[in-house]
């Protein structure tokens, strides 16, 4: 089983979005997969009750109080992480995760608390000894405005590599309303974010 944790310990980053599609990436190509919803919001839960049973379908886990073992048969399982992790959470999580996705919005509290969440990931001995593979998403994305450039300067100075820049776009809470991600989508807009995963996708596929 490949486990993808999605964390930060800065909340409104996005953890949901890509909890979400990266499992939908998995369920496509025919893995049982699931979604272990970390966070008392059970907001990837809530997504998965609205999903329509004609997409490939997901299990959702609610792990929101405590962590425990997925069913059996899981080939697939992406951890939507809570916001307010704790030391212990982290190690934790980390543990049992081959790959942790963290995602970072344009603005200075954002960057301020990822750049504490990735130094607080870098002490782990896992990670220390390159034993988990670590990728930053930028995520709400406007070109061309002064946060987004900045966060480019702010990415520059991270220890972790920044693997995919998703564009901001209402795409995403049309989407999210209706149980579904870009890759499923009918919009014609859906193919150019789509794309910008791809990268995201390829390396927590290898």
């Amino acid at each position: 089983m490949k486990t993808v944790l999605v964390g930060n310990i800065k909340g409104g980053c996005g953890k949901t979005t890509l909890a979400t599609h990266i499992a939908a990436a998995f369920a496509a190509t025919g893995r049982k997969t699931a979604i272990g919803d970390c966070d008392r919001q059970r907001s990837s839960l809530n997504w998965l009750r609205r999903r329509p049973e004609s997409l490939p379908p997901i299990i959702g886990l609610d792990w929101s109080k405590d962590v425990a073992s997925p069913p059996k048969g899981i080939e697939r399982l992406v951890i939507d992480a809570p916001a307010a992790m704790h030391h212990k959470d982290v190690e934790d999580l980390i543990e049992i995760s081959d790959v942790i996705v963290v995602p970072v919005l344009p603005g200075t509290f954002d960057e301020d608390a990822t750049a504490h969440f990735l130094d607080r990931l870098a002490k782990v001995k896992v990670v220390r000894k390159n034993k988990r593979v670590v990728a930053v998403v930028g995520n709400r994305l406007r070109p061309g405005t002064r946060a987004s450039d900045h966060l480019d300067g702010f990415f520059g100075g991270l220890g972790f590599p920044v693997v995919a820049r998703l564009r901001d776009s209402q795409i995403y809470t049309n989407v999210a309303s209706q149980g579904g991600t870009v890759f499923e989508s009918r919009d014609r807009r859906a193919t150019a974010y789509a794309a910008e995963w791809g990268p995201l996708i390829d390396l927590i596929n290898r």
